[in-house]
């Protein structure tokens, strides 16, 4: 596969001046997959811009295969890095994953501490990746009850990765989707009475969201058929698409067949 080459600025003397140059950072090609297969051939315009995933079933396929649950986590992380190569290659721009949600707080104390550890581990262990990849990282959430040591990894993660522009790589960690809504809702409110905003209406109330971007495809593993306070507001018009396949078992193959789905409905957004 070619190479993808981006030009970030730099400084260098050029005949006794200082002159802003532009030099060349290779941004990586993804790992292609164990198989041969290749992404299908759609029209671009088929292809969804934003892509929103629920990564559930790591506990119950590590509980089919005699393993604890945390076994089940690591292996969903990896299944994650693959549906990340398989957008880059079909042309995805934008990926929005479900990392831990507000009320997975409710779970065990152990498997939580397990989860603020692994997540801390596995940011400052992909981020590298990514940003080869040309992959910018973004943290969508809220920083109450986070480790610090979290939070520090997510910002320096965004931190590297600013300038990339391959694809946006939302880690949606301590997020909820009702709890996003009302904050936005009142921090609008606030601009209104201090005549910041001069009309509260939906193009403006989007600013104050956490994440502004639509999203075009909303896809969920396991089985299961909810949004689980996931985007609601950002989903109001995505298509939603839900595989019985547990998320570790997931790939960037599930991500296409997900894709080719999305490409064969008619989107109309309220018109006839």
């Amino acid at each position: 596969m070619a190479r993808v080459v981006v030009k970030p600025a730099s400084e260098r003397k050029v005949k006794g001046k200082s002159k802003k140059v532009l030099s060349k950072k290779v941004v990586k090609p993804p790992t292609p997959h164990r198989s041969p297969i290749r992404p299908p051939k759609l029209d671009p315009k088929q292809i969804p811009n934003h892509v929103a995933i629920v990564m559930d079933g790591n506990g119950r396929w590590a509980k089919q295969r005699g393993l604890p649950r945390t076994a089940g986590h690591t292996a969903g992380e990896a299944a994650l890095l693959d549906v990340v190569y398989g957008a880059i290659e079909i042309g995805v721009k934008e990926i929005s994953a479900f990392a831990f949600s507000t009320e997975n707080w409710r779970r065990s104390p152990e498997e939580v501490r397990f989860l603020m550890g692994f997540n801390r581990v596995e940011i400052r262990k992909q981020r590298d990746e990514m940003n080869a990849l040309g992959v910018k990282i973004k943290w969508i959430g809220r920083p109450q009850k986070l480790w610090q040591s979290v939070i520090q990894e997510l910002q320096e993660a965004e931190k590297l990765t600013k300038n990339n522009k391959v694809l946006t790589l939302n880690m949606c960690v301590n997020y909820g989707g009702r709890a996003e809504i009302v904050t936005a809702a009142e921090e609008m409110a606030r601009d209104f009475k201090r005549g910041k905003v001069s009309k509260f209406d939906e193009k403006n109330f989007a600013k104050y969201l956490e994440l502004p971007t639509d999203v075009d495809l909303f896809l969920r593993s396991s089985g299961e058929q909810r949004l689980s306070n996931f985007l609601p507001c950002q989903s109001a018009y995505a298509e939603l698409v839900f595989f019985d396949v547990l998320w570790p078992d997931a790939d960037r193959r599930t991500l296409w067949r997900a894709i080719e789905i999305y490409a064969e409905r008619e989107r109309r957004f309220g018109k006839a």
